[in-house]
């Protein structure tokens, strides 16, 4: 027996429509033939859709994240050459005792 469908899964449109270099619309994170085929999809392509523009904003905001911080890096040794504001090698930190519960 089929299921019905009570709720149509929504566009992540959010009407920015522009795309960036790699080709992404900047609001949703689309790619052309995600924006192009959401209709066309099922459930289950416009489910995976949703996941991978929920993943690439998560990496496109770590991207962010990763270049303020080397920005005010960049700052700080500019404003007091004196002081070494170079960052650690991951392998200098021990995080071995490290968990999260």
């Amino acid at each position: 027996m089929e299921q019905l469908e009570f709720f149509e899964i929504p566009s992540p449109c959010i009407g920015v429509c522009q795309s960036d270099a790699r080709g992404y619309c900047k609001g949703c994170l689309r790619n052309r033939d995600e924006r192009f085929k959401w209709l066309e999809f099922s459930d289950a392509q416009k489910f995976d859709v949703i996941r991978l523009c929920k993943q690439r904003k998560r990496r496109r905001q770590l991207a962010m994240l990763k270049a303020r911080k080397a920005q005010l890096v960049e700052e700080r040794a500019k404003a007091n050459p004196s002081l070494d504001f170079q960052e650690l090698p991951e392998e200098s930190l021990d995080s071995k005792d490290f968990k999260l519960d």
